[in-house]
């Protein structure tokens, strides 16, 4: 039987369709392999390898402000970048990218308890410049690639939609099942659990060996992940057709951070990545800490989180619909408004006496909370692509690698400025590293649920302002954008063919 041809598009490329959007979600499914390791780094530092929280937070802000720079440098590399590689400029950089980060990710987690303090910070921040290093480079190129499979604002929401499925099975699989592989429950010679005297909950304890395992085989499945995407998604745009810096320009690392900051559309999305990730992530370490002394769970810490943030899965399959209709950015604003909400009923479980109780109502304004959180993330990715044609709209210039790196310099900034000051704030509040998780008092247990609090209520009140006031491309902008982007384009088409 003959192998049936795919339907090809005007351009002759193949239709777009399902299959881009499973690739692009594994994509970011193995991104996520990685990624989601960095919520464990904190914890595997504080408690297994004992560091102190101020010198912890110190490395932290340093390794971040190094992610931080290497992103625009990356970007902007790629974008200057007009080689031509067969399998096409974007793909080789993530496969490069890809390919370092099936070790890279477990360097950060050599576990080296006894080590010297000095020898600690050596290791931390080595594996730590490694690991980012080859995270930026899939990652960078990744991110821009959305805006070149398609130009169509469904198909990109579409394709946003299922990178945010593949993030949060990403997130999810290591959720999960981390937290019941790296901790054990500790007993005594005849079977019976061991209780913090202060809190009296069971002792817990962190096997840092496997955590370094787990990153090895997650290495390996983000590879075998980002093989498929590349193999399976079409890029639809001329990669080198795509020109950063029109008149041949240098590219000019200020001059593209004032640029940036004068995009509405890319400063509205960035800062409610940054309040999403200065709330989720910061908090992450917190959570895991408030679990282990407060609730007595660490083990089932990712199951709850799990629960929590199942409802983003409710508006996946209408996510297209509902934009169509509503538009991207009134979804997300009416979304964000839950999620702030969320945040303020979390205020309430550190109120109950009753434990059972308390991790109800955690439980309800975490779901509040992902309700919130599942609409802003379908589109969010949305977002950035639009950021990146409201740019050529207003500037002439398209500069995909630029924005979308200088977008993940400000959210990889609030990824590391926010646990850097979580871990600060958690030493203030009476947690001491050399007592472990086993040793901490009954005061500073409930210390970390007002914190854990606190960080999800901030985080979902910065993001409903940054959508609703800062980010201004809605549907009817959009559309007009996209009309004169049209036009636009086809006539340097004809000037092209005339030339």
């Amino acid at each position: 039987m003959a192998k049936k041809s795919p339907k090809l598009d005007a351009k002759g490329y193949r239709k777009f369709g399902m299959r881009d959007c499973l690739a692009y979600a594994a994509g970011d499914l193995g991104c996520n392999m990685s990624f989601s390791l960095k919520g464990t780094v904190q914890t595997f530092w504080l408690v297994f390898m004992m560091m102190e929280t101020g010198l912890l937070s110190a490395l932290l802000l340093i390794v971040q402000i190094w992610d931080a720079i290497n992103d625009p440098i990356i970007g902007s590399m790629i974008d200057a970048d007009r080689r031509n590689y067969k399998r096409g400029k974007f793909k080789t950089y993530i496969l490069v990218g890809a390919i370092g980060l099936t070790v890279a990710g477990a360097l950060v987690f050599i576990p080296a308890p006894n080590a010297s303090v000095v020898m600690k910070a050596i290791l931390f921040i080595l594996g730590y410049v490694i690991w980012d290093a080859c995270y930026t480079v899939a990652n960078v190129p990744y991110g821009s690639m959305l805006s070149l499979v398609s130009e169509d604002a469904g198909e990109r929401a579409q394709l946003s939609t299922w990178r945010s499925v593949g993030s949060m099975i990403g997130n999810i699989l290591p959720m999960v099942l981390l937290p019941m592989l790296i901790w054990r429950k500790e007993v005594d010679a005849n079977g019976n659990p061991i209780l913090n005297p202060e809190t009296g909950v069971q002792v817990e304890t962190l096997l840092g060996n496997r955590v370094f395992v787990a990153a090895l085989i997650m290495g390996v499945l983000g590879l075998i992940f980002f093989l498929f995407m590349i193999k399976n998604i079409t890029i639809r745009v001329d990669e080198n057709s795509v020109k950063t810096n029109e008149g041949g320009e240098k590219f000019n690392v200020l001059k593209a951070f004032g640029n940036f900051l004068k995009n509405r559309a890319a400063m509205g999305a960035t800062v409610a990545a940054m309040a999403m990730f200065l709330g989720m992530q910061a908090a992450n370490t917190a959570v895991t800490i408030m679990f282990a002394t407060y609730f007595g769970q660490a083990r089932l810490s990712g199951i709850v989180q799990l629960i929590g943030f199942l409802p983003m899965f409710i508006f996946m399959p209408f996510i297209k619909k509902l934009v169509n209709k509503h538009g991207k950015k009134e979804c997300a604003s009416v979304g964000a408004l839950f999620s702030m909400i969320g945040g303020f009923v979390m205020f309430i479980f550190p109120l109950m006496a009753n434990k059972t109780l308390s991790l109800v109502v955690y439980l309800v304004a975490l779901i509040v909370f992902g309700l919130g959180m599942g609409v802003y993330t379908c589109v969010s990715w949305a977002f950035m692509a639009d950021a990146i044609d409201y740019n050529e709209w207003k500037t002439g210039k398209r500069e995909e690698g630029t924005i979308y790196s200088l977008h993940s310099f400000f959210r990889k900034l609030a990824q590391g400025v926010g646990p850097s000051i979580v871990l600060l704030i958690m030493g203030a509040l009476g947690y001491v590293s050399e007592l472990g998780t086993a040793g901490q008092s009954l005061a500073t247990s409930y210390n970390m649920c007002w914190l854990v609090a606190a960080l999800y209520c901030f985080s979902g009140v910065v993001m409903f302002l940054s959508i609703k006031f800062i980010y201004n491309v809605d549907k009817k902008t959009l559309a007009t954008m996209n009309d004169e982007l049209a036009t636009r384009r086809a006539a340097n088409n004809i000037d092209s063919v005339g030339e």
